[in-house]
């Protein structure tokens, strides 16, 4: 089929944009806690190579998007993930580590802490893309209508990560919370993976985990000045 460009397709990206954003809004956390660990020099360079992926994953997953609807499994792997990171965070430091400071990054497969964070960061977005993706296929059926909303979404998303760690930097507590919302966000996807294999018949309301997010994050916000004000 010729390529050609149509008014929808234009009104299509915006859309694609605007879900991408409803849809990362949690994400964007559980990435920005993930490379809280590295120097804030390495964080930007992090996400920015985080970015390239993302957008390299979808890409690749459109030209195999049949099979998307198979992935279940992958949804159950960052569920466990998504739990594990809470668990290490509260499990009981040192004396002379501050709960609210990251753990050091461990590696990965030898790499260096630096690349392990970006694989992490990687893989964490390859669980988080299916929704959108999935959206993306059912709103339009040109490929670069979907490369490009994706793209403008992601490049929100990384914005939106660096307003959350400007805000984890001014108040280090807050990262307790954040690990909450990250514990949230591994039952979510836990959830959605036993919906998606049927055993429970259903599934929790998109607005409903957004409003969980938002007030979870408004008392982490409030615990985080507690702690400054002491």
């Amino acid at each position: 089929m010729p390529f050609h460009v149509e008014l929808t397709d234009f009104i299509t990206i915006g859309l694609l944009v605007l879900l991408e954003a409803a849809l990362s809004a949690d994400n964007a956390l559980v990435l920005a806690v993930l490379v809280l660990p590295l120097p804030a020099t390495h964080q930007k360079r992090a996400l920015r190579y985080g970015i390239v992926g993302a957008l390299a994953f979808r890409v690749a997953v459109l030209t195999f998007a049949a099979y998307l609807i198979q992935w279940g499994w992958v949804k159950l792997a960052g569920a466990t993930y998504l739990l594990f990171l809470p668990m290490r965070h509260f499990w009981p430091h040192p004396e002379a580590a501050p709960r609210h400071k990251p753990r050091p990054p461990t590696s990965l497969l030898g790499l260096s802490p630096f690349w392990s964070t970006v694989v992490r960061v990687e893989l964490t977005d390859v669980v988080f893309a299916i929704d959108s993706i999935l959206v993306a296929i059912a709103m339009s059926r040109k490929i670069w209508v979907i490369v490009t909303g994706g793209a403008l979404g992601i490049i929100m998303m990384r914005v939106l990560i660096g307003k959350l760690l400007g805000i984890v930097r001014r108040y280090p507590a807050i990262v307790d919370g954040a690990y909450v919302i990250v514990a949230w966000v591994g039952i979510k996807l836990f959830i959605e993976y036993l919906h998606a294999i049927r055993v429970l018949s259903w599934e929790i309301p998109r607005w409903l985990s957004i409003t969980i997010v938002l007030v979870l994050f408004a008392l982490s916000g409030l615990y985080a000045k507690k702690v400054e004000e002491r």
